[in-house]
């Protein structure tokens, strides 16, 4: 169920009630002062949550936007090719 944020004239503390989509009213009455409370609109609450999967999905959307590029070769190369001075592995088939 969505929450829906009111707020009335004398600009009270925002008032943020639950209500089905279907049942949506326009205006509420202010805990405060009384006065109608007419509905504000707002971004949905879409993407918030601290899961795992959240923080995944965001970092691979990050990515998109702004990819990690490097500015310099590494300073360490890859490792060497390990050789063998054993003379029966000559015989053995190469990769």
């Amino acid at each position: 169920m969505p929450t829906y944020s009111f707020r009335c004239a004398q600009r009270c503390a925002p008032v943020e009630q639950r209500f089905s989509m279907a049942d949506a009213p326009s205006q509420v009455t202010c805990p405060e002062c009384g006065e109608a409370a007419a509905r504000q609109i707002s971004s949905p609450a879409l993407g918030r949550g601290n899961s795992a999967a959240m923080k995944a999905h965001d970092a691979s959307r990050a990515t998109a936007d702004t990819p990690a590029v490097v500015s310099s070769v590494p300073q360490q190369g890859r490792p060497a090719t390990r050789t063998t001075s054993n003379p029966l592995h000559r015989r053995l088939p190469r990769p």
